[in-house]
């Protein structure tokens, strides 16, 4: 696949070197994490299953202009994503917001997804802080 067909695509970096067996790259509606020298491994996660961004940057990441992109997902094998030394993290964490939120839209996903409605308890469709239903109805 040509490289410009990937919305993002880096490496995980050390100081501000590519200097790494890491590659981070987002295409069609999925992040994929390539790590590995002899043997690889390929992890897919779909963007609309990640439920929340973080960013942390270090005083050397300000330096160096490197962060790290802390993921939140609705994926059981895989709760939590950590894009480790990235470079420009703050302009990446823009675009993987735009590209999540285009994603859920293209799907038809709402809240409801990610918020207990596949266990039926404790949902509160209304927003007044009380559960809606008897999950024992069901």
């Amino acid at each position: 696949m040509a490289e410009s067909e990937y919305l993002w695509k880096d490496k995980k970096h050390h100081l501000w070197f590519p200097i790494s067996f890491t590659t981070y790259y987002i295409e069609n509606d999925r992040l994929m994490i390539k790590h590995g020298f002899l043997s690889t491994i390929l992890d897919e996660t779909l963007l609309y299953r990640i439920v929340d961004l973080t960013l942390y940057q270090s005083l050397a990441g300000k330096v160096f202009g490197t962060g790290d992109i802390i993921l939140k997902t609705k994926v059981d094998s895989t709760p939590e994503i950590i894009l480790k030394n990235i470079k420009r993290p703050m302009e990446v964490r823009r675009l993987l917001s735009q590209a999540i939120e285009e994603s859920r839209q293209s799907r038809n996903v709402v809240g409801k997804e990610f918020y207990g409605a596949s266990s039926h308890e404790h949902m509160d469709l209304d927003g007044d802080g009380l559960c809606d239903f008897d999950h024992k109805e069901l």
